[in-house]
């Protein structure tokens, strides 16, 4: 059992993540529930005889670990592999259920510590490039805290639909959404594809609103579906719709949802204009933004 800190958090867990799963236990002294689980972690840690590592962070003393975690309950507990979060669980669960959530991730033996890997010939060919996806989990891994790549990493986790972890991902962003536009629009987004798979299909909805041209939760619910399948014109149009006929509806909702996926339309890596220069925009971007406006003043 180790206790990670800024300092050795790279060492102790990002790189040990390549070669062991990593338990990390985050907990705080006054925690009774998290005096509960400790030993418990502690005793399979040993009973797994080196099938994955324990780490614990005080959550008092490295509040910027915490931070970089999203920790919001403890005990937390979270596990890695290959430098990033693949699950965890929150409150002191007894040994069973920890030995279930154990099983599903640990290797049935422990690595061979002896074993060094070759070291590469002289002139031998380079590995496969990093996609952009697998850099960010890098830098993210070597620096929880970079806001930016963050965002981007979301982003892109969620264009792949690997919804589960762009949530795990998006968690220490959600307390500055309501500061910071593109935090609010990929919130909005992966909400959306989080309902999706409970919402009726799409033609099941647009069977309802045939029916019903106000049922505005209808087309919320397809916009949504749009959203998460990544159709942003026709989930625009759905919410135009509504805002035509109800401007303020269900407390601003279809407004809110409106601006969010025009953020999530203009790159986020967009060039800055030069200085007195109007912002370049995309053409069907600025098309709805007249449209919003016109609509809203009406």
């Amino acid at each position: 059992m180790i206790d990670a800190t800024v300092a050795n958090f790279e060492t102790e867990v990002v790189e040990a993540s390549n070669t062991v799963p990593v338990l990390v236990d985050l907990w705080a002294p006054w925690c009774g529930p998290c005096r509960a689980l400790g030993p418990i972690l502690e005793k399979l840690e040993v009973a797994y005889e080196g099938r994955f590592k324990l780490v614990k962070i005080n959550t008092e003393e490295e509040q910027e670990l915490a931070a970089a975690f999203g920790v919001r309950s403890i005990p937390m507990v979270m596990l890695l592999k290959n430098g990033q979060p693949v699950d965890g669980f929150v409150g002191a669960l007894p040994e069973g259920q920890i030995r279930e959530f154990l099983d599903k991730h640990v290797p049935d033996t422990a690595p061979d510590q002896g074993d060094e890997a070759p070291a590469p010939e002289a002139g031998a060919a380079a590995g496969p490039a990093l996609s952009p996806l697998e850099k960010l989990q890098q830098d993210l891994a070597a620096n929880p805290a970079n806001e930016a790549a963050r965002k981007t990493y979301v982003e892109l986790l969620l264009k792949d639909g690997r919804t589960a972890e762009a949530k795990m991902a998006f968690e220490p962003l959600a307390g500055k959404a309501l500061a910071d536009a593109r935090i609010q629009a990929l919130g909005d987004w992966l909400a959306a594809a989080q309902a999706a798979p409970g919402l009726p299909a799409v033609e099941a909805l647009q069977a309802s609103i045939s029916a019903n041209k106000r049922d505005f939760d209808a087309r919320y619910a397809l916009a949504q579906q749009h959203m998460a399948a990544q159709q942003w014109t026709a989930a625009l149009d759905e919410l135009l719709d509504i805002l035509m006929r109800d401007k303020t509806w269900s407390d601003d909702r279809a407004r809110k949802t409106f601006v969010n996926i025009l953020e999530l339309m203009t790159p986020a890596d967009a060039p800055k204009p030069a200085p007195g220069q109007p912002p370049a925009t995309d053409p069907t971007v600025e098309s709805y933004r007249r449209r919003l406006s016109m609509t809203v003043l009406s």
